[in-house]
């Protein structure tokens, strides 16, 4: 293949990590300085900024009135346990999974839980179950978007309003970047790392009135940790939804979440938000349209993320190769990039097919995308050249 030249512009701003994600356009140290430090989080002063968080959180995002936030441990991954190990048991469960975090979530409710009545319906890395065969009478687990697959659903059509059980939404890296449809959504989690670009151990949980109900109307038969416990005498904690964490939460980082919330109304909002992560996938989808080796690890345009992009390489030359030369490959591509302070960290997921991951979601400036592109041209002809000398 013709050798390409190594590209004379860089990306300003070379992060596009899928989590922690880059940092708001602007970010600095000195946008935290009136961070609540040194201060107990239940001080008059910490409290506030608390709700301002919950506040702020439901402006921005349009949750309806009646379902309550709360700032919760362990990121994501702590909220998402504590809604499972906190409603589900009273119906039978169904956990969709097609990547790594669903399949997480699976293993958490079958091997952890132990639920008697749970059924697993899963789909390879590029594709999504089949939504029509969910039991909506069931409670329903799901990610809205497939961070390390790249795949989403395309929206919440396909959850009834009627539905018996309840639906519970890993929503992280979507929240910020796509329309989640609340009234389909019984528990929805996410955390500040993700499409925002804030600081990573805090999660958020909302919750829908009939999540609420269930919460103060079943008693789970597993112990719950203090870090899960959302009621007290069959009655909702009110104050965890109020800004009274369960735990210490770091202060600078709420700090960093307004921060962020702040500049994401100052730019028009969640419209804006979801404007820009589109506006940064199209660049990325113009490349992959004119580009031989690369294709998308989503099979259907329809449900493919704009905020997570996982690539497969489809050269024939690499796909000739063992798995294990495919992966290296990739690997290669990615360390090549990071060398050059072109890209950082957009190899794929350890658990997902080799290839890349390049995060598009708001808080990435679409010239950086635009002046990556180039470098992604050059880094597979220098590793194809490479492979070719030691051959």
């Amino acid at each position: 293949m013709k050798h390409i030249e190594r590209p004379a512009k860089r990306p300003a701003n070379p992060h596009f990590s899928s989590g922690p994600c880059a940092k708001r356009p602007g970010w600095s140290l000195e946008n935290l300085e009136d961070a609540c430090l040194g201060r107990s989080h239940r001080s008059k002063a910490g409290r506030a900024k608390l709700k301002s968080a919950l506040d702020k959180t439901r402006a921005l995002l349009a949750i309806p009135d009646d379902y309550p936030i709360a700032i919760v441990p362990a990121s994501d991954t702590g909220a998402v346990e504590m809604a499972l190990w906190s409603l589900l048991g009273p119906r039978g469960a169904e956990i969709l999974a097609w990547e790594s975090f669903g399949k997480g979530w699976a293993t958490d409710v079958a091997g952890q839980l132990r639920l008697d009545d749970a059924r697993v319906i899963e789909a390879p890395y590029g594709q999504l179950p089949d939504l029509g065969e969910v039991d909506f009478s069931r409670d329903v687990v799901f990610t809205w978007n497939g961070t390390t697959s790249g795949v989403r659903v395309p929206n919440g059509d396909w959850i009834p309003g009627d539905r018996e059980g309840l639906t519970i939404c890993d929503a992280t890296s979507a929240v910020f970047a796509q329309r989640l449809d609340w009234p389909k959504l019984d528990a929805t989690t996410y955390s500040w790392q993700k499409a925002l670009g804030g600081e990573a151990g805090h999660g958020m949980l909302i919750l829908s009135p009939r999540a609420v109900e269930r919460l103060e109307n079943h008693t789970p038969p597993w112990p719950l940790p203090k870090v899960f416990r959302l009621t007290k005498d069959g009655a909702l904690i009110r104050g965890v939804f109020e800004g009274e964490t369960i735990n210490t939460p770091s202060m600078l980082c709420v700090e960093d979440y307004l921060d962020a919330l702040d500049w994401a109304e100052s730019i028009g909002g969640l419209d804006a938000l979801r404007a820009r992560a589109g506006a940064n996938a199209k660049i990325i989808d113009g490349w992959v349209g004119r580009t031989g080796w690369i294709d998308y690890l989503a099979e259907d345009p329809a449900t493919r993320s704009n905020t997570s992009v996982c690539l497969k390489v489809v050269d024939p030359d690499i796909l000739s190769r063992g798995q294990a030369d495919q992966a290296a490959f990739a690997k290669r591509l990615a360390s090549l990039l990071e060398e050059e302070g072109a890209a950082l960290d957009i190899g794929a997921h350890r658990d997902a097919p080799p290839g890349l991951r390049i995060w598009a979601g708001p808080t990435v400036e679409r010239q950086d995308l635009t002046d990556l592109v180039p470098w992604l041209d050059w880094a597979f002809s220098t590793a194809k050249r490479e492979l070719a000398r030691a051959a």
